[in-house]
């Protein structure tokens, strides 16, 4: 008999076969299951954006420079603020939290959740974003902020960017730096002698849960809205004119738009044969200083220093049958325990079954469980995790909880300066090596990938609880 979630098939498969799916994983750089989900006959695909702003790392535009201290010998590098572009438009202003680890020009970028990144393991954060919400540039007033500091010379833009850069970093990667400039270097100690733990923001728009599950003829949901902005526009999903699902209230009449705190609805036909639906919200806002930005192509980890309004977003799916089994799956990175949380919920009237890794679980009917698959730092992950009627929920990402100097304590490795004559100025087209930037596409950690799911395959049991909202 079945325990709930429990690895079952991991007891009927010698370690020999663990070892080869492992390798193989490993290898090809792909999950267990990559290959299943694209025969199956209707595949969501998703990384794990749980909403908010999408962007597209740019150039480092304001900077100076600062000196890296290490057993090996010291480092000058630029510090400053980089510029994104706005998926749908808007601009971000961003200082890295990752100094350890290379940036890629026109990175993908997306919002997250410190738990997500290593502020979430970092009991410094909350003074990153004190830092960032009394500095440049929420603070653009450069006489009153150099006041603040004691630098009686003044700052210049770069000087202010700098200084701050170079607080961050002693809180972010614990990094013995100073700034090259006696003003900006001025600035910097005073930043982190003043900060004071601040909470994380909130997300800019988020739906929690992110995935709903049920019989057809029922409202399948709530999803709640969770954003700073004044509304949201709510879309049906692409199919629904020959689907005939709507997006409804708890009245069950069709929305179009929501608000925070709004519930909504899949209103799904009584006839309908099994099946799924997505929907994504979007609304302009500016996104709250101090969220974090993560790429999936291990792209140095941002934080954000400032906003134009921008568009954001935030998707929702889900999932139907008559009878059987009716799965909800949504993961998030969890960097405090080192992995990927999984949470399935499952609203049917028999229990929902799947392999992953080499091991199976069973959620029973009725229930949600989370788990987390452990994962090595930097270990790129492509899951697919088969539903009924050949339905599959793709999750696709690389593990970055960590900065580099964190995990292994070698010295400080800092790619080469930017191409600016001179370090220090305002550029628009800018090598990202300014903070061990790079235009070389990462490697992705396939042999690590091995090692990690050779000696644990099996997923780990966190017990049952409800599928987790987030503010």
């Amino acid at each position: 008999m079945l325990s709930s979630f429990s690895a079952w098939s991991a007891r009927r498969r010698g370690p020999a076969r663990l070892a080869a799916a492992a390798l193989v994983s490993g290898l090809v750089a792909v999950g267990v299951f990559a290959g299943a989900g694209t025969a199956a006959a209707d595949t969501q695909q998703t990384t794990q954006s749980q909403g908010g702003a999408t962007a597209t790392i740019g150039a480092l535009k304001t900077f100076g420079a600062a000196v890296i201290h290490d057993t090996g010998g010291d480092e000058q590098v630029s510090a400053g603020l980089f510029e994104m572009s706005v998926d749908g438009g808007g601009t971000l202003q961003t200082y890295c939290v990752d100094l350890h680890n290379p940036t890629q020009r026109d990175a993908k970028y997306h919002e997250a959740a410190w738990s997500g990144t290593s502020l979430g393991t970092n009991s410094d954060a909350g003074k990153i974003r004190w830092i960032l919400q009394n500095s440049y540039p929420q603070v653009n007033d450069l006489a009153t902020l150099a006041a603040k500091a004691g630098v009686k010379g003044g700052l210049t833009e770069q000087d202010a960017a700098a200084g701050t850069q170079v607080a961050i970093w002693r809180y972010s990667d614990g990094a013995d730096v100073d700034a090259v400039d006696p003003q900006a270097e001025r600035l910097a100690d005073y930043l982190q002698k003043s900060a004071v733990a601040l909470p994380e923001p909130g997300a800019s728009l988020t739906l929690s849960p992110s995935a709903v599950s049920g019989r057809p003829g029922e409202l399948l949901g709530p999803v709640t809205v969770h954003t700073n902005a004044d509304g949201v526009a709510v879309a049906p999903p692409a199919d629904a004119a020959t689907s005939g699902v709507r997006i409804v209230g708890k009245d069950g009449k069709p929305i179009t738009s929501a608000v925070n705190g709004s519930q909504i609805f899949f209103d799904v036909p009584e006839d309908a044969p099994a099946g799924s639906a997505e929907i994504t919200v979007q609304a302009s806002t500016t996104v709250p200083v101090g969220r974090a930005f993560t790429s999936e192509t291990r792209s140095q980890t941002q934080i954000l220093a400032g906003s134009s309004e921008s568009t954001v977003s935030a998707p929702a799916s889900a999932t139907w049958s008559q009878t059987g089994a009716i799965p909800a799956l949504s993961a998030v990175k969890n960097c405090t325990k080192g992995g990927l949380d999984i949470t399935a919920a499952n609203t049917g009237d028999v229990a929902f079954t799947f392999e992953l890794m080499g091991a199976g679980y069973s959620i029973p009917a009725g229930e949600s469980r989370t788990v987390t698959i452990p994962l090595r730092e930097d270990q790129a992950y492509d899951f697919t995790i088969k539903g009924p009627g050949g339905l599959g929920k793709r999750f696709a990402g690389v593990l970055d909880c960590q900065t580099q100097g964190t995990e292994s304590g070698d010295a400080t490795q800092i790619l080469s300066a930017p191409s600016p004559a001179t370090v220090g100025g305002t550029a628009d087209d800018t090598n990202l090596a300014a903070t061990g930037g790079s235009s070389t596409t990462p490697l992705i950690a396939a042999i690590a990938i091995a090692f990690v799911l050779i000696g644990g395959a099996a997923l780990v049991f966190l017990g049952k609880k409800n599928a987790p909202t987030q503010d």
